[in-house]
């Protein structure tokens, strides 16, 4: 059902701690960790406690938690001191457009240049 853990999501592991991360921040709704394969200096995954396959079904579902994403990605930003320089957030939805894990999840990247359009 959505929004419950599913126990074959790496993300939902995550969460309940079955799975080690890198945890930066953690919130009521959200934890933030580091990416394993990082893209950028600072890479750093946001994600809902809470599973939902992508940010659109979020969105539709728990509006408050996507908006609490997004939040969180700020902060992140600010704790690795990238807001200056710039930063992006992405969600991928869909394996098409490179979605691997299908749990909500933003990326917050930064500590480079990051090129437009992305890829």
């Amino acid at each position: 059902m959505a929004g419950e853990p599913q126990p074959d999501c790496l993300f939902c592991k995550i969460v309940s701690g079955d799975i080690p991360a890198t945890i930066v921040r953690e919130t009521e709704t959200t934890v933030a960790f580091r990416d394993i394969n990082p893209q950028a200096p600072t890479h750093v995954l946001v994600i809902p406690r809470v599973h939902h396959p992508d940010a659109a079904a979020l969105a539709v579902a728990e509006p408050g938690i996507a908006a609490d994403i997004l939040r969180e990605a700020g902060h992140v930003a600010a704790d690795e001191k990238i807001v200056d320089s710039g930063y992006r957030v992405v969600f991928n939805t869909g394996s098409g457009a490179g979605q691997t894990v299908f749990h909500a999840h933003a990326h917050v990247l930064g500590g480079r240049g990051l090129q437009w359009p992305p890829g």
